[in-house]
């Protein structure tokens, strides 16, 4: 008795599933996956020299409330993003920031908005903490 080996046949599956959402380009017939959507990590540094000429909306993100970046234009929880379409730009290659107290929250949120179709995110590393430690202060709200 004879046994048949499998291994061809569990190779071909394996490179079969393993080219699945792969595409091959032209010019060099290689094959390579499209590359995903992504949002910008940003420093506290580099969005306090954005804020010069402020052309983004800039939503906080964190919960429970913590306090402000001053300039904030809205706060909207992490988890309820996609639900409050109606504050969020209708255009959506609109430049959004977003931020929350370390950063965790906000790639959330920025990950989310992403999946929606948003093509123009921007995410504070670091969230509020980035911006005290560069030196920067906080806001609460009603108060200065």
């Amino acid at each position: 008795m004879r046994l048949r080996t499998t291994y061809p046949v569990a190779f071909a599956a394996a490179m079969t599933l393993a080219a699945c959402g792969q595409q091959k380009t032209a010019a060099s017939g290689i094959e390579a996956r499209p590359p995903a959507p992504a949002y910008t990590d940003i420093t506290a540094v580099q969005l306090h020299d954005m804020m010069q000429k402020k052309d983004f909306l800039l939503i906080n993100v964190h919960i429970p409330y913590a306090g402000d970046i001053p300039g904030t234009d809205a706060s909207i929880p992490y988890d309820q993003i996609a639900a409050q379409l109606d504050r969020l730009p209708a255009d959506k290659a609109s430049k959004v920031v977003v931020y929350c107290r370390s950063g965790n929250m906000s790639k959330t949120a920025s990950a989310t908005l992403v999946s929606m179709g948003y093509t123009n995110i921007f995410n504070v590393a670091g969230g509020m903490r980035a911006w005290t430690d560069a030196g920067y202060l906080l806001e609460q709200r009603g108060r200065p």
